[in-house]
């Protein structure tokens, strides 16, 4: 199965086109010389990704059609929202109701959201974090491939598993051939239409060969591809910007700066900050987000986190719990609670209704595997299938006993269908 739905040109202003989805109008930035009014395209993330022939296009289409929009009635049925609940305060209930109307709320409105532990309240929540999410995407969920290339990485940060001073675990780094086989197979085989290539900051690879990677799959391939190699210096942004890469995958980790020093080993917060506004200036899409639950980090902290976020015009946010690796300094740090990520999910929801696309990590997961499902009801709308070749996964080991480390990348995919048409979503990227 394809993630996207063709869709129509049907006309054009410079370099963005208007497509038509079964009567929706969407935007979409193209790069492709060869496109008229009348093509139908794939497009990813804002972006044309490839021209596909017009028979071609409506078959796929006579499928979805029907299908489309039984999942849209699926859809509105789990995303309705009643605001009459007794056993919940009427400040929360007034916030609620200001946020389902899509006004600003308050910074001291926030902090009543995230302080929140009253169970009935929290349900309020998640429910009105999928009430936007339906109101401003629809049913579309992203679906977005990644390869973890390489977990070699010249940085100590106290939180990682593959953290240069864990001389404790197996290095791998793959061949250029073998990078641009498994992207292949993503691509060509099993349908991805975005993919996002992943590593420690590895200095095995230099800035050249990785241009030289991702012009390989731009050139064999159609696909919108990320990079998440961290901190690769503001000048080779634009070397890989050049080279076909149009997303970045890099996370603050905290919005806090003391306390990313003190977990990073004494890095500097703002050059982490400066990749991301210089890669937002370029034209990169933006994925970042941060840890839930670092050692003294408070809620004000993760209210400012999701702040920083939308600050950082991020195109996805991705947060995800810490889970403490044994042989890290902090392997004896708990794990936070799964209503702490779901309310920071929620809330990230709220503050960009309109914008977000927002990735229930893989982290989150690995702390609970039926916990996709309630992430994607409190308001996330984007996953991410690990299509890295399964001898390598157990390798990149940033913390122990990663969901879907052994499953098969048909597996994924099947279960990942089989949960998004159960709540009524259609598996591709319509938010353009």
């Amino acid at each position: 199965m394809c993630y996207a739905i063709p869709g129509k040109i049907e006309s054009f202003d410079n370099k963005t086109v208007v497509v038509d989805y079964f009567g929706e109008k969407k935007k979409a930035y193209n790069e492709l010389d060869d496109l008229s009014i009348g093509d139908y395209i794939y497009a990813q993330g804002g972006y044309v990704i490839q021209k596909i022939p017009s028979d071609e296009a409506k078959s796929i289409l006579a499928v979805w059609k029907e299908t489309f929009f039984e999942l849209q009635e699926v859809d509105l049925r789990l995303s309705r929202l009643d605001l009459n609940q007794k056993s919940v305060s009427q400040e929360f209930l007034r916030i609620l109701d200001k946020a389902s109307e899509g006004r600003k709320l308050s910074h001291d409105e926030l902090l009543v959201l995230i302080k929140e532990k009253n169970k009935p309240a929290l349900e309020l929540l998640f429910k009105t974090a999928n009430f936007l999410r339906q109101k401003h995407h629809k049913n579309s969920c992203c679906v977005h491939g990644i390869i973890e290339i390489s977990n070699y990485c010249r940085c100590n940060c106290d939180y990682c598993g593959i953290a240069d001073g864990n001389k404790n675990i197996t290095r791998y780094r793959l061949t250029k051939e073998q990078i641009l086989e498994a992207a292949r197979q993503a691509i060509e085989v099993r349908g991805f239409k975005a993919l996002v290539l992943q590593s420690g900051e590895d200095s095995g690879y230099s800035i050249e060969e990785l241009a030289e990677i991702i012009r390989k799959i731009k050139t064999n391939w159609p696909a919108l591809i990320f990079i998440s190699f961290g901190e690769v210096g503001l000048d080779n942004l634009k070397i890989l910007y050049a080279a076909g890469a149009r997303g970045l995958l890099l996370r603050f980790e905290t919005s806090n700066p003391k306390l990313y020093k003190q977990v990073t080993g004494g890095k500097d917060h703002s050059m982490r900050i400066a990749h991301l506004k210089k890669a937002y200036e370029l034209g990169y899409l933006i994925i970042t987000g941060g840890l839930i639950g670092l050692p003294q980090q408070s809620q004000e902290d993760l209210l400012n986190d999701i702040l920083l976020t939308k600050e950082l015009h991020a195109e996805m946010y991705s947060f995800g719990p810490f889970i403490a690796h044994p042989q890290t300094p902090l392997a004896k740090h708990p794990s936070p609670d799964i209503e702490t990520v779901l309310k920071v999910i929620a809330i990230s929801r709220i503050i960009d209704a309109a914008h977000a696309k927002i990735l229930v990590t893989t982290a989150l997961e690995t702390l609970n595997p039926d916990v996709r499902r309630e992430a994607l009801l409190s308001g996330a709308n984007s996953v991410m299938l690990n299509v890295t070749p399964l001898q390598y996964r157990p390798f990149y080991n940033i913390y122990p006993s990663r969901a879907h480390e052994k499953e098969s990348i048909e597996l994924q995919i099947k279960d990942t269908i089989g949960l998004l048409m159960s709540l009524g979503r259609s598996p591709t990227d319509l938010s353009i």
